[in-house]
C-alpha cells in the first residue's frame, strides 16, 4: 500500500519543485545546479509523510497538498547540499551521485542551496490555501528549519564533535536537527487535513518519536550499513569524530532505542484511531519503513 501510495502521489511532488525552480530562477547554472539535488532521488520522508497524514484523514491530494509536501522537500534539499560541503561534514556521495559541490563547485552549491530555502517559502506563501492555515504553516516551517531548530540542530551537533555528550544532550541536538522537520511533515498534514489543536498536539508527538527513530537508525546504518545500500559514505560519523547513539549506548543499546520509540510511535497512531474517518494504515507502513532487519 505504502509502495503505491508513494508512486501515485511523489511523482507530483518533483513536478512541483521542478515547475517552482524552472519557472522563478533567472540563472541556467543556478537552476542546473538546484533542479540537480532536486532530482537525485531519495526516499522522500518528509513529503510522503504529509501527504499520508492528509490521506489517513480521507482528505483528496490536490495541488496545494503537493506544493506544501514540496516546499518542505526543498528546505530538506538545502539542508543536504550545505550538509554535505567541506566546512561541515566534507561528503562526496549523496543518494548515490557526487554530492552538489562535486559537481558545481562550493560556491555554487552554496547558492544552490540557498535558493531552495528561500524559494520553499516564496512556494508556501503562494500556495491556494486559507490565510490562517498558510500562516500557521509558514510559522511552523520557519521555526522547524530555523534557528530553533535544524539550524540549532546542526550547529549542536558541530559543537558536538570529539566530546563526549550526555543522553539528554544527544537526542536534544537531534530532535532539532533532524526531528524538527519530521514533526513539522505530521503537523503540516494535520493542517491540511483541518485537524483540531488536540490533534495536532498527538500529531506533534509522534512526529518528535519519529524524528528521534529516524536519527538513532540513521546513526546505525553509518555503522553497519554499506555505501552501495545507502547511496552515500559510512562510517562518516567516526571520521568525524561525531557524538551518536551507537557511540553512547553501544550497538545493541542503540538499537533498542530505536525499538522503543518506533513501538511509541505506534501506540500513538493507535490514539488517532477514534477520530473520525482516520485510517492509519499508511502511517503504520512508514513505522515500519523505519525498523531493522536487524533489530
Amino acid at each position: 500500500m505504502l509502495i503505491d501510495f508513494s508512486e501515485k502521489n511523489l511523482p507530483q511532488v518533483e513536478k512541483e519543485m521542478l515547475e517552482y525552480i524552472e519557472k522563478n530562477t533567472l540563472s541556467n547554472s543556478l537552476k542546473e545546479s538546484m533542479s540537480y539535488s532536486v532530482t537525485a532521488g531519495g526516499k522522500r520522508l518528509r513529503p510522503l509523510i504529509v501527504l499520508a497524514v492528509a490521506d489517513a484523514f480521507q482528505q483528496k491530494l490536490t495541488t496545494p497538498f503537493y506544493q506544501v509536501a514540496a516546499s518542505l522537500e526543498m528546505v530538506h534539499t538545502y539542508s543536504l547540499i550545505h550538509d554535505d560541503l567541506p566546512a561541515m561534514d566534507n561528503d562526496d556521495l549523496r543518494r548515490g551521485k557526487p554530492t552538489n559541490h562535486k559537481i558545481y563547485g562550493e560556491a555554487l552549491a552554496i547558492l544552490a542551496g540557498d535558493g531552495l530555502l528561500t524559494l520553499a517559502f516564496q512556494l508556501l506563501s503562494e500556495v491556494n490555501l486559507a490565510s490562517t492555515e498558510k500562516l500557521l504553516l509558514l510559522q511552523l516551517l520557519t521555526k522547524a528549519s530555523g534557528t530553533s531548530g535544524m539550524v540549532s540542530g546542526q550547529v549542536g551537533d558541530t559543537e558536538a564533535e570529539g566530546k563526549v555528550v550526555s543522553l539528554a544532550e544527544l537526542q536534544q541536538i537531534h530532535s532539532e536537527k533532524t526531528g524538527a522537520l519530521l514533526t513539522y511533515a505530521f503537523m503540516a498534514g494535520g493542517i491540511l487535513a483541518q485537524q483540531t489543536p488536540e490533534v495536532l498536539d498527538i500529531l506533534q508527538r509522534l512526529g518528535e518519536h519519529i524524528g528521534l527513530a529516524f536519527q538513532i537508525r540513521d546513526d546505525l546504518l553509518d555503522v553497519i550499513g554499506t555505501t552501495e545500500d545507502l547511496g552515500k559514505n559510512v562510517h562518516q560519523d567516526q571520521k568525524l569524530a561525531k557524538s551518536t547513539y551507537p557511540n553512547l549506548l553501544g550497538l545493541n543499546g542503540a538499537k533498542e532505542a530505536l525499538k522503543n520509540e518506533l513501538k511509541t510511535a505506534e501506540k500513538v497512531i493507535q490514539t488517532l484511531a477514534s477520530e473520525p474517518n482516520f485510517n492509519g494504515s499508511v502511517l503504520n507502513e512508514i513505522v515500519a519503513l523505519l525498523k531493522l532487519e536487524e533489530v
